[in-house]
């Protein structure tokens, strides 16, 4: 995740087979990613080749995928809001743009809270904006959900992102 994060990696997928592994990259960039002429690629299956300590290139595929709404995806959410925290930019100003972005998006809720020292506070604090429903008391809604860190000058800020994209269909 680290050494891809200009490609904007939403979520990797792992599928093993009999003597086979097959990687799936959610990206919101796949030409940084590919790399010009698939040397981004190359380079990466040597380094996960080395890493899983796997001897023949046949058993190791790895395959990027697009990601259609970058906005609808609660990782990458969180990690822009992170981002923003970490460039001092003002806490409820980011919450709110965030939100607004996620709604217009097509979601059905967004919830967006903020733990820490907050704007550089003394004291630690909590904030949080919500828009829509988030309903997590009920397993029909289909809810994205990620944490991350935002590390400020003051110390660590939590960022908490959910995301109701819906009901699921069964």
């Amino acid at each position: 995740m680290k050494k891809l994060r200009p490609a904007g990696i939403a979520k990797i997928e792992i599928e093993r087979a009999v003597g086979k592994i097959k990687v799936i990259i959610h990206v919101t960039r796949p030409g940084v990613l590919i790399g010009k002429g698939g040397s981004g690629l190359l380079e990466l299956k040597k380094f996960l080749m080395r890493q899983l300590k796997l001897k023949d290139e046949n058993k190791l595929e790895i395959s990027p995928m697009d990601v259609r709404a970058p906005d609808l995806q609660a990782y990458l959410v969180a990690l822009n809001i992170a981002e923003q925290l970490a460039r001092r930019m003002p806490a409820m100003r980011i919450m709110n743009q965030s939100a607004e972005r996620v709604m217009q998006a097509g979601a059905k809720g967004v919830k967006i809270a903020l733990a820490g020292r907050i704007g550089g506070a003394e004291i630690a604090r909590r904030e949080w904006k919500a828009l829509g429903s988030i309903p997590l008391h009920t397993l029909r809604s289909n809810i994205d959900f990620a944490i991350f860190p935002a590390l400020t000058k003051s110390g660590y800020v939590g960022v908490k992102v959910w995301i109701n994209k819906g009901e699921t269909k069964i």
